[in-house]
C-alpha cells in the first residue's frame, strides 16, 4: 500500500508523514531530503546545471540510502550521513533549480519507486500523487499559510544555529512556491484524488490522527463493501443452481 503526502515547503508534510508511518507500521520515504541530498552533492562537486554530461555522470554514480536510529531517520549520501547538511540555506536556495531539471527527476522517480514499492510506504513530496505514484492507495496534499509554514521553518533553522527572520523566510517561501509550481517537468500540484488538508491551525498530532483515521475509515469501507458484494454473488449463485 502506497500512502502519498504531497505540499509545499514548510506545510508539515515531513513530520507528519513520519508520525503516519510510524502509526501504520509502513516504511517512511522522504523525497525531499532526496532532492536535497542530490543538490548538496551537485554543489560539492561544483557542477553547473548546463552542463549535462557532468551532471549525467555524476547522478550515474549517485548512491542515496535512508538508515533508522532510534526512531528518527537518517539519509545517507554516499555511505556518509548528510541529514543535517542538507537542510543548509545554500541547500535550501538551490534545491528547486536542481529538483527541476529532467534527468534528475527521472533518476529520483526510479529511485522512490524502487525504495517505497517492495513495502507498505508513507511518501511525502511534492508529485508522489501526480507522478511518482499516481495509483496511490491514498493520497493527502497539506497546506498551511505562509506565517505558520514560515514559523516552522524558523524553527528548524534555529536547531542548525541559523538564523533569519520572519519575513525573510516568508519570502524564500514564497520564491519557493513560484519556482515549484511553475516548472515544466513534474510541478508542484494537488493530484485531483487528493484529499486536501490545511495544517495552519493543526497540530502534528491532529495531522497525523487525521490521515490514519481517514485510512483507516476508508479501509474499512472498502472490506465492508467486498463482503456485500460477496454475498451478492453467493446469492446469485444459489439462485442460479
Amino acid at each position: 500500500m502506497i500512502i502519498a503526502i504531497d505540499g509545499p515547503a514548510a506545510s508539515g508534510k515531513s513530520t507528519t508523514a513520519r508520525g503516519v508511518a510510524i502509526r501504520l507500521g509502513f516504511v517512511y520515504l522522504d523525497t525531499g531530503a532526496m532532492y536535497r541530498a542530490v543538490t548538496l552533492a551537485v554543489l560539492k562537486s561544483d557542477i553547473a546545471l548546463h552542463k549535462k554530461e557532468a551532471l549525467e555522470e555524476l547522478l550515474a554514480t549517485l548512491e542515496l540510502n535512508f538508515q533508522t536510529e532510534n526512531g528518527k531517520t537518517r539519509i545517507l549520501l554516499h555511505s556518509q550521513d548528510v541529514t543535517d547538511s542538507i537542510r543548509s540555506l545554500e541547500v535550501t536556495r538551490n534545491v528547486s533549480a536542481v529538483s527541476a531539471m529532467p534527468m534528475v527527476r527521472g533518476k529520483m522517480v526510479a529511485i522512490q519507486r524502487d525504495l517505497a514499492g517492495k513495502n507498505d510506504s508513507v511518501v511525502e513530496g511534492r508529485d508522489i500523487g501526480t507522478v511518482v505514484f499516481p495509483d496511490a492507495d491514498f493520497k493527502f496534499f497539506l497546506t498551511a499559510d505562509y506565517r505558520t509554514r514560515a514559523l516552522r521553518r524558523l524553527k528548524d533553522l534555529a536547531e542548525l544555529g541559523i538564523e533569519q527572520s520572519i519575513d525573510e523566510v516568508i519570502e524564500e517561501l514564497k520564491r519557493r512556491d513560484e519556482k515549484d509550481s511553475s516548472r515544466s517537468h513534474s510541478p508542484l500540484k494537488k493530484a485531483e484524488d487528493a484529499v486536501e488538508v490545511d495544517t495552519t491551525a493543526l497540530t502534528i498530532p491532529e495531522q497525523i490522527d487525521f490521515i490514519v483515521t481517514y485510512v483507516g475509515r476508508k479501509l474499512g469501507e472498502r472490506t465492508t463493501n467486498q463482503g456485500d458484494d460477496r454475498r451478492k454473488r453467493k446469492r446469485e449463485d444459489v439462485s442460479r443452481n
